[in-house]
């Protein structure tokens, strides 16, 4: 069976999935939806064609529900399965643009800080993949990023 990294993103839709095979992006899942039904029947599949030896995933900050939902099933998968997991934040994947919040109030990035902030006009940036999975650009600290506006 071959032997994969797996990158998910799935703070907000489209849920997007990358499968790496020596580092270099070989196949591309993009589902919209619910994170809590698409990510166990694409992980099923996933599962049955590869070998998963990593995987990241976007931790946060964005929508409060599919990054718990996210983080729970993939912790889950990691210890069962013995798979290593590992993270990385939103904005890594979105070029440091700022990510929906509620309504015109947006999580911004500046350095190490992520602030809420209301933004006019703001025009979204897509996420992406990145091309090649270079694993020293994660992280080993997993735990979701948590930004609950208003409180």
């Amino acid at each position: 069976m071959l032997k994969v990294n797996l990158v998910i993103i799935a703070i907000e839709s489209p849920l997007l999935i990358g499968i790496y095979e020596n580092n270099v992006l070989i196949e591309t899942i993009e589902s919209t939806g619910q994170t809590s039904d698409i990510l166990p029947t694409e992980f099923q599949s996933i599962l049955n064609k590869f070998e998963i030896e990593n995987i990241l995933f976007a931790n946060g900050p964005g929508s409060f529900m599919a990054i718990k939902i996210n983080y729970v099933f993939l912790k889950t998968i990691s210890i069962v399965l013995g798979i290593k997991l590992l993270s990385q934040d939103g904005f890594f994947f979105n070029s440091n643009t700022p990510i929906r919040a509620l309504n015109k109030m947006y999580f911004v990035k500046s350095g190490e800080n992520i602030d809420i902030q209301k933004v006019e006009n703001f025009q979204k940036v897509e996420y992406r993949l990145p091309n090649k999975f270079e694993i020293e650009k994660y992280s080993e600290i997993i735990e979701p990023n948590y930004i609950l506006p208003f409180l």
